[in-house]
Order: C-alpha cells, then sequence, then structure tokens
C-alpha cells in the first residue's frame, strides 16, 4: 500500500528538520566550548597578569602565606573561584598551590592528589587536557594557574540542554505548523482527485470548481473550466450525430422509397424517369453531405488537413467571384468589390479558404435582395474582408448558433456550409463574425492576420 502524500511530505519535513537540529546542535556544542575556554583563557591571562604584578613587590607574603589564587581582588567572571594557582622554582619544584578537584565517570568529586605527584611539564606544554593552563614567569620560578575543563564542559552542556529544549519546543511547533500546512495543501488535492474521476467516468457537468490558491487553485480552475468544455463537447458531439442521422435519413427514404417502387412496378413511363432523377438529386445531396461531414472531421482532427501558404486575397476573391457568378446571373443580383490598394497576403490553405468564402458567398446570393458588397482593407496588421447582401438579415434568435452545425435558416441546405467556413477561417489564425446591418441586411466579418511578406 503507498504512503498518503500527507504522510510523505510530513515524513520528509521531520526527516529533515531532525537532520538540521542535530546539525545545528553539534555546531552549537561546539562553538560554546571554544566560546568558554576562549573566555576563560582570556581570564586565566588577566588574573595571571594581576597577581605577577602583585608578585613583583610581595612574593615573600605569597610564599609564606600561600594566598590562594581566589584571594586575589581582579575583574574576572565567576568560573575563576574554580582557579588553583601554583609557584614553582627555577627547578621546578613546586613551593606553594594544589591542584583543583576532577570529576570522576561517576559524577563524584575525586580530591586532587599531592601536588608532588603531579607532572608540572605535561601541564606547562599542555599534554594535560584536563585543565587550562596559563604560565606566567618570575624572577623567582614560574607562576602557573589552573581550571579544570569539566567545570566548563558543565557549564557548556547544562546550557546546550536548556538550548536543545528550547529547540524540542519549536520543533514541536514547527511540526504543528507543517500538520496544518499540508492539510491545506493536499485537501484540496484530494478534492481535485475526486473532481477528475467525474471526468474520467464522463460525468462532466458533475464537476465543480475546487476554492485554493496559488498553482493548485489554477490547476483546480484549469480542470473545473476544462470538464466545461468537454462536456460542451459533448453535448455538441450528441446533437451533431442527432442532426446527421436525421439529415442523412431524409435523403435515404427518398432514394429507398422511390426505388422500392420502381422495382415493384408502382411506377411507369414518366413516372419511372421522375422517380430516377430524384433519386440521382438525394444521391447528390447525400454525398455533399457526407463530403462535408466528413471535411468538418478532419478540420477538427487532422493537422495536415491544412496546408497554409502565402495568399493573396484579392486574386482569391476574384476566383470566387467567378464560380459563383452563374448563381448571381440566374437570380439577377449585382456583385460590387472594393479593395484597398495594396497586396493583401493572408497565409492560408488557398482551396480551404476559397470554399469558406464560397459558402459565405452562396448563403448570400441565396437571401439576397438584388445587391452584394465585398470590402476589403488591411489595417493595423490585420485584414478585414466584409460581405454584405440587402436581403432580410439574420433571425435574430438564430445569430449565437449559426456557425454551429446544422443550424439552417429559412431555405438552408445542410446546415453544414457556414461551420465549415468557421472551422477554416479559424485553423488559418482567423475570426469570422456574423450580424445584420443596421439598414437591412446580413454581413458576415472575416479577419485574418496579415502574412509577414505583406
Amino acid at each position: 500500500m503507498k504512503m498518503k502524500l500527507v504522510h510523505q511530505i510530513n515524513l520528509a519535513f521531520a526527516a529533515s528538520m531532525i537532520l538540521v537540529l542535530s546539525i545545528t546542535a553539534v555546531l552549537i556544542h561546539y562553538i560554546l566550548l571554544d566560546h568558554f575556554i576562549g573566555v576563560e583563557r582570556d581570564g586565566l591571562r588577566t588574573l595571571g597578569a594581576s597577581m605577577t604584578a602583585t608578585m613583583a613587590t610581595q612574593l615573600d607574603a605569597y610564599l609564606e602565606t600561600a594566598v590562594p589564587a581566589s584571594a586575589v581582588t581582579v575583574p574576572y567572571s565567576a568560573a575563576s573561584t574554580d582557579v588553583a594557582a601554583i609557584f614553582t622554582d627555577q627547578q621546578g619544584n613546586i613551593i606553594s598551590g594544589s591542584v583543583p578537584a576532577l570529576a570522576a565517570p561517576s559524577g563524584i568529586a575525586v580530591k586532587a592528589k599531592a601536588v608532588q605527584t603531579i607532572n608540572m611539564q605535561s601541564i606547562w606544554s599542555g599534554e594535560d587536557s584536563r585543565f587550562l593552563v596559563q604560565v606566567n614567569a618570575i624572577p623567582q620560578g614560574k607562576l602557573t594557574l589552573l581550571t579544570p575543563m569539566s567545570k566548563i564542559k558543565t557549564i557548556e552542556q547544562a546550557l546546550l540542554k536548556r538550548m536543545i529544549l528550547v529547540f524540542a519546543a519549536g520543533a514541536v511547533l514547527m511540526l504543528l505548523f507543517s500538520l496544518f500546512i499540508t492539510r491545506k495543501l493536499i485537501n484540496p488535492l484530494i478534492r481535485l482527485r475526486e473532481e477528475l474521476k467525474k471526468v474520467k467516468s464522463r460525468r462532466f457537468s458533475e464537476v465543480g470548481l475546487i476554492r485554493a490558491g496559488g498553482e493548485i487553485g489554477a490547476v483546480a480552475e484549469t480542470v473545473y473550466e476544462m470538464a466545461g468544455e468537454l462536456n460542451r463537447f459533448n453535448r455538441v458531439q450528441k446533437q451533431f450525430f442527432q442532426n446527421a442521422s436525421h439529415e442523412l435519413k431524409s435523403p435515404l427514404m427518398s432514394i429507398s422509397g422511390y426505388a422500392e417502387g420502381i422495382r415493384d412496378g408502382v411506377f411507369e413511363g414518366e413516372a419511372v424517369v421522375k422517380g430516377l432523377d430524384i433519386i440521382l438529386g438525394e444521391t447528390s445531396r447525400l454525398r455533399n453531405l457526407v463530403t462535408e461531414m466528413t471535411l468538418l472531421a478532419k478540420l477538427d482532427s487532422e493537422e495536415d488537413i491544412y496546408r497554409p501558404a502565402e495568399v493573396c486575397l484579392q486574386e482569391l476573391l476574384e476566383d470566387a467571384v467567378e464560380r459563383i457568378n452563374p448563381l448571381l446571373v440566374k437570380r439577377n443580383l449585382i456583385l460590387r468589390t472594393a479593395f484597398s490598394g495594396e497586396p493583401l497576403i493572408v497565409a492560408a490553405d488557398r482551396d480551404k479558404l476559397l470554399q469558406a468564402l464560397l459558402n459565405v458567398l452562396n448563403n448570400a446570393a441565396r437571401y439576397a435582395g438584388g445587391s452584394i458588397e465585398i470590402q476589403a482593407v488591411r489595417t493595423s496588421g490585420r485584414i478585414i474582408l466584409q460581405v454584405t447582401d440587402d436581403g432580410p438579415g439574420i433571425p435574430e434568435e438564430l445569430l449565437p448558433s449559426l456557425f454551429h452545425r446544422f443550424v439552417k435558416g429559412k431555405d438552408g441546405e445542410s446546415g453544414l456550409g457556414l461551420a465549415i467556413s468557421r472551422a477554416i477561417v479559424e485553423r488559418g489564425g482567423g475570426r469570422i463574425q456574423a450580424g445584420n446591418r443596421q439598414s437591412g441586411g446580413a454581413l458576415f466579418s472575416f479577419e485574418f492576420p496579415a502574412a509577414h511578406s505583406a
């Protein structure tokens, strides 16, 4: 069983905290020890200088009475009460003084042995690590000041224990704070995981927004938006298949009905020819419908279906006008064009963009009353193309969903033409919009980014 993330974070934090505190305690131990040793050495140096100056004038009194070092009044720390003074002659013989008591391993103080058993040479050379030593030369010999290291270590360890207690209390508080923070961070992740399970099971509409701060909040908001997009896409797909089945069913029923009637001899003479014409017409409409559905699916899913290149918009529009001219003549429509003098170059798939323009122009020709106008200009690095007509305009209730699949107005065909136009224009980085003019008629507006060489 895998460890939960909250436990992993707390364990990692606790381990790192223990490591840091251990290293800190060891460093503080040696720093405190070095500090106390330094202070003690300075104290011994000050005391030794004071006693040496005094002994220069009163040496005989010291030798006769053996005044202890602690009796000398000098500015020194409290630890100086554990300082012992030993006087030796020129030959190294101890004249006066005693070694301070040392602590046994059991913690019981042990009285110092006779001063004669002390090896003064090892003390002077620093080989005896049990004492801190300060040696001062006097005319009659040497003044040696001693203080036990055990006293310094006792003070240092007592202070270190107090600091460790403070560290431990701080560590507990930090651990509690870590638990609070990790729960605050992990709880949104746990809730986010539950929402992602809903996405996995395709329950997009049930996904809720998780309120959190920072990057987790940004991820939660992205997941919520993604679920909304997936829900809309799922709804559109269902609607697409419903509409597609309806659109495909109508021509298939006509084809099937007339084919069965001809087979069974229901139609005779001219009725057979008329039935065959209807079958051919419905077959053509069915083929066009399947072709448009296939193209729309490819535009949504395939990357290599769209091959952009630099295209002159004026030349493309002239080509589109030539192709739609038979319809214009049939409906007795006038088409006017107005282009800016400079070349209008866009990056697009020429054949696909031509189809998008033809879809819009066919739509305009279907509803126009007598004229269609095309205007194209370049402004601020963008190319704006507008197609207007003088027809009845687009119904207001149809505008929000005009570019959706299988949405068509009165006398519309498959309802896929404008959806294909939008998919093509957006694949080229452009935008297409539809509306109505104040003077009447529909307005389709294309916006393309100008090509770099334009």
